[in-house]
C-alpha cells in the first residue's frame, strides 16, 4: 500500500472516542476510510456514532494528526498494516473486533506463521519462569512462533525461551505505542526481537502503557494464535482474560499445573478443572493441534528430558555432580546451604557453581540462590 493510502486508516485510529470496534463496524458498513471521511454528517450519525465523533470525522479533523503520525512512523522505519492487506494476521481477522490497523517492527512474515501464545503472571515463581522459558524454547524448536505481551515475568521468559532456540522466532504484542519500551529492563529483548522476531501494536506512537490498554491488547495475543498456554496467573489476572478470549475465539487453551498453595497457580489450575489441556511439556501442546498444522511442524529428532539429563550428568566433575543433585528445578538453595550439605569448601562450591552456570544447567537468582535448570 502506498504510504499516503494509510492516512485514512491512521485518521480513524486517531479519532478520539471512536475505538477499534466502532471503527471496524464503520469500515464493514462503508467499505473504506475514504468513504467514511467523505460521508455526510447525517449518514455518519445513522451508524449510531456519538455526535462529537461524527462531527470530528465529518470535518476531517483527525487527518492532520494522521499526517504527522505517518511521517513519524516512516522516519522510525515502522511498517503500517491494514486488515485488507495479505500480510495482516489471518487468524486475527477472524475475531469479532480485530484492529483495523497495526504498527509493526521486525519480520512481518511471521504474523501468518503457526503461532502459540504463552502468557502468565508478572510476578511468577522460579518454577513458572523455568516452565515458560523451556516450553517456549521447545515449541520454537519445532517451528511454532511464540507470541506474548513483552511484560515482566512469564511474558519475558517466553520471549527469551524462543530466542534461545537456534531457529526460533517470537512476536511481542504491546499495550503501548510501538516506540515505547516498557518495561525499561526489556530493552535488550526488544532489540533482539526486532532482529529475529516482530513487535506489533494497535496503539498510536507514544501511547503510555496505561493499565486499561492491556486487556485490549490481550484479544490480539489470543486472536493471532492457534492456542494459548497459561503458565501462572492469579484469580483476577490478565492471563485469565486472555484465556477466556481464546475460548470465545475457538482457540485451544492449555494450562501448566502449579502448586495449589501458590496464588499464581489459581489461573492454570482453574482452567484445567474447566477442561483446558494440562501441559507439562511441548508434546502436550502439539498433540492438541489440528493434524494439518502438526504435519507442517519440524520433525522431532531430539532427546527426551531424561536422556538430556543423563548426558549432562556424564560430563560433570565430582563436585559439580554433587551440587547438581542437591539442587531442584522448583526450589532454590542458598550457597551457604550448599556448602553445608555438600561437604565441600566454599571456594569449591563457588567454582563448581560457576562451571554449572556456564554449562547452562544451573541458574543463579538474586541473593546467591541457585536452581537446577529444566532440560
Amino acid at each position: 500500500m502506498v504510504p499516503d493510502q494509510y492516512l485514512g486508516w491512521l485518521a480513524l485510529a486517531l479519532t478520539p472516542g471512536l475505538g477499534a470496534r466502532m471503527a471496524g463496524k464503520l469500515l464493514r458498513a462503508m467499505g473504506s476510510p475514504e468513504a467514511i471521511f467523505n460521508a455526510s454528517l447525517t449518514e455518519l450519525e445513522s451508524h449510531r456514532l456519538p455526535a462529537a465523533v461524527a462531527q470530528m470525522i465529518h470535518t476531517r479533523q483527525p487527518m492532520s494528526a494522521a499526517a504527522k503520525e505517518l511521517a513519524q512512523a516512516q522516519a522510525a522505519g515502522i511498517r503500517l498494516l491494514t486488515w485488507d492487506e495479505p500480510e495482516y494476521p489471518q487468524r486475527l481477522r477472524e475475531i469479532y473486533d480485530p484492529p483495523p490497523l497495526l504498527y509493526v517492527r521486525g519480520n512481518i512474515e511471521l504474523l501468518n506463521r503457526h503461532l502459540i501464545s504463552i502468557v502468565g503472571s508478572r510476578r511468577p515463581t522460579p518454577y513458572g519462569n523455568q516452565m515458560a522459558e523451556k516450553l517456549a524454547r521447545d515449541l520454537a524448536d519445532r517451528g511454532l512462533v511464540i507470541v506474548s505481551g513483552l511484560a515482566r515475568g512469564i511474558d519475558s521468559c517466553a520471549h527469551k525461551g524462543a530466542l534461545s532456540s537456534l531457529t526460533g522466532a517470537t512476536i511481542g504484542v504491546l499495550g503501548c505505542g510501538i516506540d515505547v519500551i516498557y518495561p525499561k529492563e526489556n530493552k535488550k529483548i526488544f532489540a533482539e526481537m526486532e532482529a529475529r522476531g516482530a513487535i506489533i501494536s494497535e496503539f498510536a506512537m507514544g501511547t503510555f502503557p496505561g493499565p486499561q490498554n492491556f486487556p485490549i491488547r490481550n484479544r490480539i495475543i489470543s486472536g493471532m494464535a492457534v492456542g494459548v498456554v497459561v503458565v501462572e496467573g492469579a484469580q483476577y489476572s490478565g492471563s485469565l482474560i486472555t484465556a477466556r478470549l481464546a475460548m470465545e475465539f475457538g482457540r485451544e487453551v492449555y494450562g501448566v499445573p502449579g502448586n495449589a498453595t501458590q496464588p499464581t497457580s489459581f489461573g492454570p489450575n482453574q482452567l484445567i478443572k474447566q477442561g483446558a489441556k494440562l501441559v507439562t511439556s511441548w508434546e502436550d501442546v502439539i498433540e492438541e493441534l489440528p493434524t494439518p498444522i502438526r504435519a507442517e511442524l519440524l520433525p522431532v529428532e531430539t532427546a527426551t528430558s531424561e536422556e538430556r539429563a543423563l548426558l549432562v550428568e556424564k560430563d560433570l566433575a565430582p563436585a559439580e555432580s554433587t551440587l547438581y543433585h542437591l539442587l531442584g528445578p522448583d526450589e532454590t538453595r542458598h550457597v551457604d546451604d550448599l556448602v553445608e550439605l555438600s561437604g565441600l569448601t566454599s571456594s569449591e562450591v563457588l567454582a563448581a557453581l560457576f562451571d554449572l552456570e556456564l554449562k547452562g544447567v544451573v541458574r543463579q537468582l538474586p541473593g546467591k540462590q541457585f536452581l537446577k535448570v529444566l532440560l
